[in-house]
């Protein structure tokens, strides 16, 4: 009947004495001794016994990072969100729950992990508060891939709980080298910027590739992703320097000679020509915001975007110092230094805010920070919340100003990233796509599996490919070749580029397709391929110098010896 214990006492008022005495009999009949789940419904426990949460239950009372808006401030009652409906055990097509599918073990759901940490702020069977070592062994295998909060039917945040328990966990000690290595991604491809083709050679070469891997804790069955030759914000002041020196024409010449749609771009531009239509936002500034990944590692799609934003009439800038959301920070509980970056972000960008410019963002990932995180940290701020409403992700924005693309008559599956599929849903993809006359299919594919940093780690691999293997990558590699593969986070591009023989293109380099090849499409296969960013690349006599030192060096150690 699903009255369980809470309601078993008001049965009688219910079906009445006669019936509930029937149900007395009955029972009786099967279980004469009484021993079969007793007190639920026949001579059920009093409804205020066997309380969870009882009148002497008094959570421990902490501080934390985030301040938990939305559960009045407070992180026992955030805990306290699970009543145990186990939708997290579902082998469906829903985000949540990926590690459970992987593992089909309770600690690995939402529900587990909620308990856990309920059972933590309890302090009764777990007495080691933040340090508690069955709390964060729970926590290792989760994603935070944020498909609780839209999967679950209370919005368990569980990539929030874990970020907020890894900061207090830490707090004080070493984090872990892949901490460094891949939360601080941001400084070390700024660094790695300087000379991107030594920074490819010194992670890629056979001997010092595995090195550099052992030191950075990533699995050897991974590639470190390469660095481009060029930035894209190194591409764009250029871009924009010659604009100004010999007027927009002449942006056409910045242009690299591997990037003809982009001085077709800059052509279209500078003449008035629009190949598929102006928008409503005809000479609207906006700010394109040059992530990490896409900046460092992808600028093809970086210039992508410039390019049809450009051809949707908009004027396109972006920030002039360099700052980072800091995602990546919160996958090792980073928090002190996650909030600070994002202080920066509101100080430097507070004309932009002011002004109402609306920031577009091409990673999925580093717009869910502005959307969920920012908030999180600054809840009362009117500069977070205006800035969280004036994020958008790339195609949010088009689909705003009325953008009409150009068509592309191709098949194509399209692959969510999990932040954005929780968090903003895949509705404007999916219109842009029937706009532009695609036969587009939305894969129910649940997590990638690369979930950021988190499929690189050594100790995460084997759990990384089974999440990608039950749906996603099967997908991909029985995908026709002339059909095209849509994905627009990083992570998941990468982990389809690294475990199959494709690549996935991000929605702005579809949109760019059109407008280079027309309906069509490019002739070659698979199509991608005129998207494939080649990486920087270290020039013989460099390496013949590195080589010289290493042989160098080895000889003076068996020397010595």
């Amino acid at each position: 009947m699903g009255m369980g214990q809470a309601r078993a006492e008001l049965l009688p008022k219910m079906y009445g004495p006669e019936l509930v005495e029937a149900f007395r009999e009955f029972k009786s009949i099967w279980d004469p001794q009484w021993k079969m789940n007793p007190g639920k419904v026949v001579d059920p426990y009093p409804l205020d016994t066997n309380l969870r949460v009882g009148p002497g239950y008094q959570p421990r009372k902490v501080e934390t990072y985030f301040q938990f808006p939305e559960d009045k401030g407070n992180f026992a009652l955030a805990t306290e969100r699970c009543f145990g409906v186990g939708k997290c055990r579902g082998l469906n097509g829903d985000t949540m729950c990926p590690s459970f599918k992987a593992t089909r073990e309770e600690m690995h759901t939402t529900r587990g992990r909620a308990h856990l940490l309920f059972e933590m702020m309890r302090g009764d069977v777990l007495a080691n508060g933040w340090r508690d070592e069955h709390v964060k062994e729970s926590l290792d295998l989760c994603l935070a891939c944020k498909g609780c909060k839209s999967d679950c039917p209370v919005s368990v945040d569980m990539a929030t709980y874990k970020a907020e328990f890894l900061a207090h966990y830490y707090k004080g000690r070493i984090r872990p080298r892949q901490a460094y290595a891949m939360g601080l991604i941001s400084n070390w491809a700024r660094l790695a910027s300087l000379a991107p083709g030594l920074a490819n050679f010194l992670s890629h070469a056979p001997l010092l590739g595995q090195i550099a891997k052992t030191m950075s804790g990533i699995s050897p069955k991974r590639e470190i992703p390469a660095f481009a030759p060029e930035t894209f914000k190194a591409w764009f002041k250029q871009r924009a320097r010659a604009a100004v020196a010999g007027g927009d024409l002449s942006a056409v010449a910045s242009a690299k000679a591997d990037d003809p749609g982009l001085r077709g771009s800059a052509q279209r531009a500078a003449t008035g020509v629009n190949a598929a239509g102006y928008s409503s936002a005809v000479n609207t500034r906006v700010l394109l915001w040059p992530d990490t990944f896409n900046n460092y590692f992808l600028p093809k799609t970086a210039k992508a975007a410039v390019e049809v934003l450009e051809n949707a009439g908009c004027q396109v800038a972006i920030p002039q110092r360099v700052l980072c959301c800091g995602r990546p920070l919160y996958d090792y509980g980073m928090l002190t230094k996650a909030k600070r970056w994002l202080e920066d972000i509101l100080k430097v960008l507070g004309e932009e805010i002011h002004a109402g410019t609306p920031v577009v963002f091409v990673e999925p990932s580093c717009a869910a920070v502005f959307r969920d995180e920012l908030l999180n940290f600054f809840p009362s701020r009117e500069d977070a919340r205006r800035l969280s409403q004036q994020t958008f992700l790339f195609d949010e924005y088009l689909q705003r100003i009325g953008y009409h693309p150009p068509r592309l008559e191709r098949r194509a599956i399209v692959h969510g990233h999990c932040h954005r599929k929780a968090l903003m849903g895949m509705q404007a993809t999916q219109q842009l796509l029937d706009a532009m006359g695609m036969n587009a299919e939305m894969l129910d594919s649940g997590c990638c599996g690369m979930a950021g940093s988190f499929g690189y780690e050594r100790d995460h691999y084997d759990i990384s490919m089974k999440v990608g293997e039950f749906q996603l990558l099967p997908r991909v590699r029985n995908n026709p070749r002339n059909d095209l593969i849509i994905a627009d986070g990083f992570s998941c591009r990468e982990q389809i580029a690294q475990t199959t023989d494709r690549r996935a293109l991000h929605l702005a380099e579809v949109l760019a397709m059109a407008l280079r090849d027309g309906p069509r499409g490019p002739t070659q296969q698979p199509p991608e391929d005129e998207f494939v960013q080649k990486p920087a690349r270290l020039g013989w006599k460099p390496v013949a110098a590195i080589a010289a030192i290493l042989a160098a060096v080895g000889w003076l150690t068996r020397r010595r010896r």
